[in-house]
Parts: structure tokens; sequence; C-alpha cells
């Protein structure tokens, strides 16, 4: 069962063609996170149509991916390269609901 420790988001759009391994090693590269230690990392294409959300834990790494069909995904802005949610806002994020309005408590870095 998938239950990450934390979600983090990657600010930048990446390459979502890359496999797992790749992005295990942006993490661990770009963030300067140990991206076995449970983590949930989601990770958005240029347009922010798809996400893919990679989790590694003790025995294997998990990745999802999800597209919508109109819209886009609303992503946060900040000058770090990742920011921290809860699993609440994530729940949010991935049915394309601008979720930032939503949340009670400031989040992490600046948002659009």
């Amino acid at each position: 069962m998938l239950s990450p420790t934390a979600w983090w988001i990657a600010i930048e759009p990446v390459d979502l063609r890359c496999g797992m391994d790749r992005l295990l090693a942006t993490i661990a590269i770009q963030f300067g996170h140990d991206g076995a230690a449970g983590g949930a990392y989601v990770f958005r294409n240029r347009s922010g149509t798809r996400i893919k959300v990679v989790c590694a834990d003790g025995s294997g790494v998990w990745m999802c991916v999800r597209r919508l069909r109109e819209g886009r995904f609303v992503w946060p802005r900040s000058s770090d390269r990742v920011c921290e949610i809860d699993a609440q806002s994530f729940a949010w994020l991935c049915t394309g609901v601008d979720w930032h309005r939503l949340c009670a408590r400031p989040l992490v870095g600046a948002l659009v």
C-alpha cells in the first residue's frame, strides 16, 4: 500500500518520458533528498496536463501517472526547487482543483 511519509512537489517541469530511476536521481541530485526515505515526489510536464508520482518504500518503488482530460494541474511557484504539501492538498491537486485556495494553513513558497 502506498503511504508516503511526506508529499513533495517539484516546481520545474520535467520530461515525463523518463522512468523511475531517472526521477529518483533527480530527487537526489537536484533536491538533495533521499528518494528512498518514503516521501512521494510529484512531477509535471511542461504543459501541466500530466503528473507523475514516485515514492520509494522499503520494498520497492511506486510510480503513478495521471492525465487531465481538460484543463491543467494547478502548480505552485517558488524560488525553491521543491515544496512540501500535505496529503489533502495532494488529493485536491490530483482532481485539477485550485487546491492552494482550499488550504487553511499557508504553504511553503509563494503560490500562483
